[in-house]
């Protein structure tokens, strides 16, 4: 298979997580049934990165300035820089999806280590994903031996790593609030590829990559919103008040330090004062609503979060009013 002859990005996943209807009142016996066939589209679309998207990146700026995360801060760069600063932010951005990956296989990895129906459908499905995953990541550190960065994470040191560590580490043993960042992990990336893949000026490679990725995350994020509902069942009150308050944290730590401090530095720019004026940014807060709403979105049709009831910490995070409503900006 070559990386133009993929199907549409939509055909499969999203259809059926939405078509099937609960059936017989049995939300288990419909789920199944649903994975069931997301296990079967899994197997009919194996896609090896290493033959099948292959090709590099060219030398120059991979996407548009209007595309950066400064785009609002009207930054007088050469075009040398513009090249360099577009290479960073991608580097950042694929190396935190890199990390973000091995979090979902972890869960899952215990998920299946410590599940009592080792035949289920969905421990079936979790392989299909770890599998899909250790592809994507490597793939993605291709991507990055090509793109050369040479920033340097405050997140890969001291304090700031001492508590990534810890998080992660909680998070994994939460099935529900592991879902949840799921789906934050996958929508927030996903917007970004798809703005990648849509603008004329992206580097073709970089393209390329994109829709790959993009076609199986379809699968993932189906799947996340498929066994959401069961796992909000069996939640503890520790997963549901970790979900309802402390997520939204989480996930504008995670939507922030996509593309990390360090990123400025490469071309002459400060640190911290950037990222702090990026993460202010409109273009910024524009792309947050955008991409986590559909989360949000997700969890009041699953239950998650009443109607009515959206918690001050999700409605900071999306823009939204108690209703999940979009308030003026």
């Amino acid at each position: 298979m070559t990386t133009t002859d993929m199907r549409p990005i939509n055909e499969d996943a999203r259809t059926d997580a939405d078509h099937d209807t609960v059936l017989d009142g049995d939300l288990g016996v419909a789920t199944t049934r649903r994975v069931g066939r997301l296990n079967t589209a899994s197997l009919r679309k194996v896609i090896e990165p290493d033959t099948d998207v292959v090709g590099t990146l060219g030398s120059g700026q991979v996407f548009a300035t209007e595309l950066s995360v400064t785009a609002d801060l009207d930054l007088d760069l050469t075009d040398e820089e513009k090249v360099r600063l577009s290479r960073e932010e991608i580097a950042s951005v694929t190396v935190a999806g890199i990390r973000f990956e091995a979090i979902l296989m972890s869960g899952f990895a215990e998920q299946v280590a410590h599940s009592s129906a080792i035949g289920d459908p969905r421990i079936v499905y979790m392989l299909h994903e770890i599998g899909e995953e250790t592809r994507h990541s490597r793939l993605f550190l291709r991507l990055v031996e090509q793109l050369a960065p040479t920033a340097k994470s405050p997140a890969d040191h001291g304090v700031a790593n001492f508590v990534f560590r810890h998080v992660t580490r909680a998070l994994i043993h939460r099935p529900a609030t592991l879902c949840a960042l799921v789906l934050a992990g996958e929508e927030i990336p996903d917007l970004l590829q798809k703005k990648l893949v849509e603008h004329p000026d992206t580097d073709p490679f970089l393209k390329t990559v994109n829709r790959y990725h993009r076609q199986e995350e379809a699968r993932h994020l189906a799947y996340a919103r498929m066994v959401l509902p069961e796992l909000w069942e069996e939640a503890s009150w520790v997963d549901r008040v970790t979900v309802r308050h402390l997520l939204p944290f989480i996930i504008r730590t995670m939507f922030d330090w996509m593309v990390h401090p360090g990123v400025f530095e490469t071309v002459g720019l400060p640190a911290m004062a950037t990222w702090r004026a990026v993460t202010k940014s409109r273009h910024q807060r524009d792309m947050r609503h955008q991409a986590i709403r559909p989360v949000l979105a997700a969890l009041v049709t699953s239950g998650v979060i009443p109607t009515g009831g959206v918690a001050r910490a999700w409605r900071r995070l999306c823009g939204v009013d108690r209703f999940g409503q979009p308030v003026g900006s």
